[in-house]
């Protein structure tokens, strides 16, 4: 299976509608978003075109293709106007034959393990980095990238990581795992 990992929309009505035209462009089978959908957060500032409702309506589309986790920045009155569940903390996904925990990043419910990889956002910062025995990687932001990397996204698709441009469309990091 090929998937889709982006993270921290933040209400970008713009970077949403885009994160949809690559995910399309991608031909993956799912699209598994770590959070922070809606809300900017109160120490971010706006992203391009905020918009809550309507990344709502751009994310209420996709349904169907969405697996999602909760992020710091979300909250319950955010499922008034979502049509698809944001309240796991984590979720388990295997890669190739390792397995990989999901999380948004703010805090880690399951502690990753030997041979594990630890997946997440929140920090807004693309990553790959060995910690303690396992993987770490962060898919970076969608709408509000930090320490001057791109807007991105992550591709996976059997032992293969792709960090990809979200305006681009072009890779810029790619690994095995």
């Amino acid at each position: 299976m090929k998937f889709v990992i982006a993270s921290d929309i933040h209400g970008s009505a713009y970077y949403c509608r885009l994160l949809k035209t690559r995910f399309e462009q991608e031909n993956a089978d799912k699209l598994i978003l770590l959070g922070d959908l809606l809300y900017h957060g109160a120490r971010n500032p706006l992203p391009r075109e905020y918009g809550t409702l309507e990344c709502a309506a751009v994310l209420n589309s996709m349904k169907d293709k969405l697996v999602c986790i909760k992020g710091n920045c979300d909250s319950d009155v955010d499922t008034l106007v979502l049509e698809f569940p944001i309240e796991a903390e984590s979720m388990l996904l295997p890669i190739g034959d390792r397995l990989a925990i999901l999380t948004h990043g703010h805090k880690t419910p399951v502690v990753p393990r030997a041979g594990d990889i630890l997946v997440n956002g929140h920090f807004h910062v693309p990553a790959l980095e060995e910690r303690d025995g396992y993987t770490y990687v962060n898919c970076g932001s969608v709408s509000i990238p930090k320490e001057n990397s791109p807007h991105s996204y992550l591709v996976c698709e059997g032992h293969t990581l792709i960090w990809k441009d979200l305006e681009t469309g072009l890779a810029f990091k790619t690994a095995t795992v």
